[in-house]
């Protein structure tokens, strides 16, 4: 299962275990219980601390637990963890070995207080990106405090049990038998969901916070660069972010970021943060954007957020970025998560073996569609526009893959299902004005961005286009507000000219700072 270059590595990490580990699995006679076995054996070979037993009597077979002998703790795999999610099982064996998280103490503290009766189950999917974040915070969550039970279930593995509770999206969340959460979520996140005097306690702390000279509103790349700059100025700065890393968190694949041939999203989200917090930034996560209040009279602008709390600067700079754009279309709200998806890489393994259509000929549906070619029976493509906007190589691609279907000239007008989940699409065909069903399971949308502007109508000037109206230097029509990224006017919403815009961006903040406060 393990080649040897990964597994000299796992060795390495497993010199880091210092307390015994227990694997139990439960197997059975399938081929996929024997490649867990293979695995498991092969892990437990590379370290002393580590016994394997195939003793389990779980009902979820293969899958196995991870324990120490005489311990509470309560963490499976159903499945086997491998592609995006051995991370999730390397951190896991970590930490079952006492190894400690890279968690703050604060955070540690609020998990070890959490009392009543905390039963976790996850669907992942290996070709998901979303899908560690919340695997590795609820084992670490099961490893911290013996009321946290967590398994974490291969959806493509455990197909009857996808069918039965009808999950169409990874990962999907359920506590104690209940739905929870679908999507990305990280530790804090949940932990604030669970410990519901959390959010109060955040807020208190925010208000108490002395003014900044740059809050940075925004976690992505243009945020994270203009933090950076800003703080190696030596002033005051803050990063008021919903989710550090932005849409960066839900890209697959990233190439040519320059310096960088290739990388996945979630890594350089990583990355972007570990940079921050080189410097004497105050990252605030989970805190979302609600109004911006102007500063008057040279005063210090507002910007209050969605949990109740305000924050306060002398200059504020807006890289809130962008969100797909939704059909909004009848149905698709409905049946979002129950058939209607906006990542392929993330849920198309969900649709192995059925029909789905994709919605946008741009490089990002091309792509999604020709990734989905290889998992699903049929793919549908349909184009407003009359001919494809992918690059010319994407399409030749496209072309030459037998279970795809091209339909251009076509405008979706409804998400069609059987109030439990989807069923087809209907479209009309803009050269006849005729309308058409389209069964089918599955619809991934890909038709674009909308920039996260919502909160800021009636105070900066916008486009009509949603995004921000912004000058050569990042200013906006406010003097002392900066805006920077895909949530801009700035032409190419690429990485790379994000995060030259957040630079520059929190230069000009620097240099308004600076003349404005010269004494006269």
């Amino acid at each position: 299962m393990l080649d040897a270059t990964l597994k000299s590595q796992l060795k390495t990490y497993l010199e880091r275990v210092t307390q015994p580990i227990e694997i139990v699995a439960s197997l059975d006679d399938g081929a996929k219980s024997r490649e867990l076995h293979d695995l498991l054996v092969e892990i437990a070979g590379l370290s002393n601390l580590i016994t394997f037993s195939a003793d389990g009597n779980d009902a979820r077979r293969p899958s196995f637990s991870l324990n120490r002998p005489g311990g509470d703790i309560s963490l499976r795999f159903a499945g086997i963890p491998m592609g995006h999610e051995f991370t999730s099982l390397v951190l896991a064996l970590l930490q079952v070995g006492g190894h400690p998280s890279k968690a703050s103490a604060e955070v540690i503290e609020q998990i070890q207080a959490l009392e009543g009766e905390f039963t976790f189950e996850t669907y992942f999917s290996l070709s998901c990106q979303n899908c560690p974040d919340v695997v590795q915070a609820l084992n670490l969550m099961a490893v911290l405090n013996p009321n946290v039970r967590h398994v974490a279930i291969d959806g493509a593995l455990f197909q009857d049990e996808v069918e039965a509770r009808k999950v169409m999206a990874v990962p999907s969340i359920y506590l104690n038998g209940e739905v929870f959460g679908q999507g990305r979520m990280g530790l804090e996140e949940i932990l604030g969901k669970i410990d519901t005097s959390a959010g109060a306690r955040q807020a208190e702390k925010i208000n108490a916070k002395d003014a900044f000279d740059v809050l940075v509103v925004g976690g992505g790349p243009a945020g994270a660069a203009a933090a950076i700059y800003a703080a190696r100025k030596g002033i005051r700065t803050g990063v008021a972010a919903e989710r550090f890393g932005g849409q960066v968190l839900d890209t697959l694949a990233i190439e040519n970021f320059i310096s960088v041939q290739e990388t996945e999203g979630p890594k350089l989200a990583t990355a972007l943060e570990e940079h921050v917090k080189q410097y004497d930034v105050d990252i605030m996560n989970l805190q979302r954007g609600e109004a911006l209040i102007p500063a008057t009279d040279g005063g210090l602008h507002e910007v209050r957020l969605a949990g109740g709390a305000s924050l306060k600067a002398k200059t504020v700079i807006l890289a809130t970025g962008a969100r797909w754009r939704e059909m909004n279309v009848p149905g698709e709200q409905e049946y979002r998560a129950r058939g209607v998806a906006y990542c392929p890489h993330c849920d198309g393994p969900l649709f192995k073996g059925k029909r789905v259509a994709v919605i946008g000929g741009g490089n990002s549906g091309v792509e999604a569609a020709i990734d989905l070619a290889g998992v699903v029976a049929q793919v549908t493509l349909i184009e407003f526009d009359n001919q494809l906007r992918a690059d010319a190589v994407l399409q030749r691609k496209l072309h030459s893959l037998p279970n795809v279907k091209v339909i251009t000239s076509a405008l979706t007008t409804e998400v069609v299902g059987n109030g439990e989940k989807v069923t087809g699409l209907r479209y009309k065909d803009r050269t006849s004005d005729t309308l058409h069903d389209l069964a089918l399971e599955g619809i991934f949308v890909q038709i674009g961005l909308l920039p996260n502007t919502d909160w800021l109508k009636g105070t900066v000037e916008l486009s009509p286009r949603g995004e921000i109206i912004v000058d050569a230097k990042g200013q906006t029509s406010i003097p002392g507000v900066f805006a920077a990224g895909d949530v801009t006017t700035v032409p190419y919403k690429q990485i790379v000219i994000a995060v030259g815009e957040g630079a520059k961006a929190s230069l000009a903040a620097f240099d308004h700072l600076i003349r404005t406060s010269a004494p006269a």
